[in-house]
């Protein structure tokens, strides 16, 4: 058996039927040239001979008696692959949008814990006669990082894929579940071995407690000049900060690395800011379309690796921060430098915290206390008083930098799926693909019916900021010389016309571009590609394209 950490196993005791914790992806994946097989069959194969490769597949949870302390993970020796393996067909016509809605619906509903705590979705019937493939696992089992690690186990980098050794053969167990008192002892040992270690830590969680209480004056007079706006404890209230239900509603959309690369190196600053700048800047607009935009600049929470070098176990060693994303500033560029400003500041605190952050505490009582605590809240209302800590959630995940096959079929596309909770309904996370970003937009229904606007404006403030490098001076050590050559821009996309009410004064903008990619996920209507795609032109007007107002848009088909 293998104790599951404090911080696994709050992803389970906060783990509600309004929300489910576990994180995914969708991938669209091209089939072999002239294939006529059953692609089902054969990824159910390929998945059985591949499971052994990661203990996410093959463990499953053993309850402690009483729930007096954390679950266990435990061996499962009767793995059904009918079950975590399945199969989809859309309705015609097969659309994204489509697609997009049922990977919603099959986010919305909880793992069973009686078996291991993962499942796979092969759908067909998408009009490009591509395949998909969903997959969903609980987070207390895998962080961003551990998630592209198991992606290492289930892709390949040719067609063929690669052989892989039969697991070897072990003596089943003769119980289905341990015994009483053996999962006492377990439980009992564990927590006297946390409490140890946190007693051993007290020293070195005391001196950084008392270094933050003593900032460097040095680093505060370098970044004097530069500070954001100092935020309140609490961010703004905003409509996306509400009691959520189990109902979600996902957008992909697809965005150049390259591009994403050069605005970040034209400015001087990191590519998370550039991502978080693009949310932000759709997020402005998006609140401002119903008047909702606070005076006071919206806040994100942002994950936080702590996971060393090479380590690849398959848990969460991840913290967060909060960084103000500086939406009471107009200007796209200034907003761009002070979320730069406010994430190095944030940095700078928890890298001086890093050291002593435990993934493991002690936790005696936890699985009944925290998951009453965890309902209590999230069904009495009580989020919708309290501020909240963050408006929205925002993770950027190194992915591939190369193409990658399943079953000997391409992934063209990997978009994350991740998790919308309590007081932040609203999940903005990106993973680096084969010289993509694809965002996956993951909110509930409720809270935000209209996520494929968000997803529109973020292509749209992404243009904003390209154009604006052609009319800014580049950062000091951005190689000004280079600066007017940006990576040729991919064929762009359109997202789906919407009907816009005709009012005197208001225009229908023209509809935002985006790098198109092979997979539809994150296009909403076709447009041919240019003969030949030109560097990025003069900076577009201040405010991007906008999409007609939610009050007034039905889903896109």
């Amino acid at each position: 058996m293998k104790h599951l950490s404090g911080l696994d196993a709050t992803f389970l005791h906060l783990e509600t039927p309004e929300m489910p914790m576990h994180v995914g992806s969708l991938n669209v994946l091209d089939l072999p040239k002239g294939y006529k097989g059953d692609f089902y069959e054969d990824a159910k194969q390929f998945m059985a001979s591949r499971i052994h490769l990661a203990d996410v597949f093959t463990r499953k949870l053993a309850l402690m008696p009483f729930d007096m302390t954390n679950p266990v993970w435990v061996a499962d020796d009767d793995i059904d692959l009918d079950y975590h393996v399945r199969h989809i067909t859309l309705p015609r016509p097969g659309t994204n949008r489509q697609l997009q809605q049922y990977v919603a619906r099959l986010h919305s509903t909880l793992l069973d814990r009686s078996r291991p705590m993962w499942e796979f979705f092969i759908i067909d019937g998408l009009k490009s006669g591509q395949v998909a493939l969903y997959t969903k696992v609980h987070h207390a089992g895998i962080d961003g990082q551990a998630g592209v690690a198991l992606g290492k186990a289930i892709f390949d980098l040719e067609p063929a894929g690669r052989v892989v050794k039969p697991p070897r053969a072990r003596p089943r167990s003769s119980g289905y579940q341990l015994g009483m008192a053996e999962l006492a002892t377990a439980a009992l040992r564990n927590t006297a071995q946390q409490y140890v270690k946190l007693f051993k830590m007290a020293p070195a969680i005391a001196r950084a407690l008392g270094g933050l209480a003593k900032p460097d004056e040095k680093a505060a007079e370098k970044d004097a000049a530069t500070a954001p706006k100092k935020f309140n404890l609490f961010a703004p209230r905003t409509s996306l900060n509400v009691s959520i239900t189990n109902q979600r509603t996902f957008a992909g959309r697809t965005i150049s690395l390259a591009e994403t690369k050069h605005i970040a190196k034209h400015f001087g600053v990191s590519l998370n800011d550039v991502v978080m700048a693009t949310v932000a800047g759709a997020l402005r607009h998006y609140l401002a379309d119903n008047n909702e935009l606070p005076a006071k600049p919206l806040v994100a929470g942002v994950p936080v690796s702590l996971r060393e070098a090479g380590d690849d176990t398959a848990n969460n060693q991840a913290s967060m921060i909060l960084v103000s994303l500086a939406t009471d500033i107009t200007d796209p560029v200034q907003r761009l430098k002070a979320i730069n400003a406010s994430s190095n500041s944030s940095k700078s605190t928890m890298n001086r915290f890093k050291a002593v952050i435990l993934d493991d505490f002690p936790t005696f009582a936890a699985p009944w206390l925290v998951s009453g605590i965890a309902s209590m809240v999230g069904r009495s209302g009580l989020v919708n008083l309290l501020p909240p800590a963050a408006n929205v959630a925002i993770s950027n995940v190194a992915g591939a930098p190369f193409p990658m096959y399943f079953a000997g079929a391409l992934v063209t596309s990997y978009y994350p799926v991740s998790i919308a909770s309590h007081g932040t309904a609203l999940n903005v996370t990106v993973q680096s693909y084969n010289g993509r970003m694809d965002y996956g937009l993951i909110a509930c229904r409720r809270a935000v019916p209209d996520i494929t606007e968000i997803g529109d404006y973020m292509l749209a403030e992404h243009q904003l900021l390209l154009g604006l490098t052609q009319t800014h001076p580049a950062a000091a050590g951005a190689a000004p010389a280079k600066a007017a050559a940006a990576p040729e821009p991919a064929p762009a996309v359109k997202a789906a016309p919407r009907p816009v009410a005709k009012k005197a004064a208001v225009k229908k903008p023209p509809a935002a571009k985006a790098p198109a990619a092979k997979a539809p996920v994150a296009k909403t209507a076709a447009r041919k590609a240019p003969a030949k795609a030109a560097a990025p032109k003069a900076a577009p007007r201040s405010k991007p394209a906008a999409p007609a107002k939610r009050a007034r848009v039905a889903a896109a088909a």
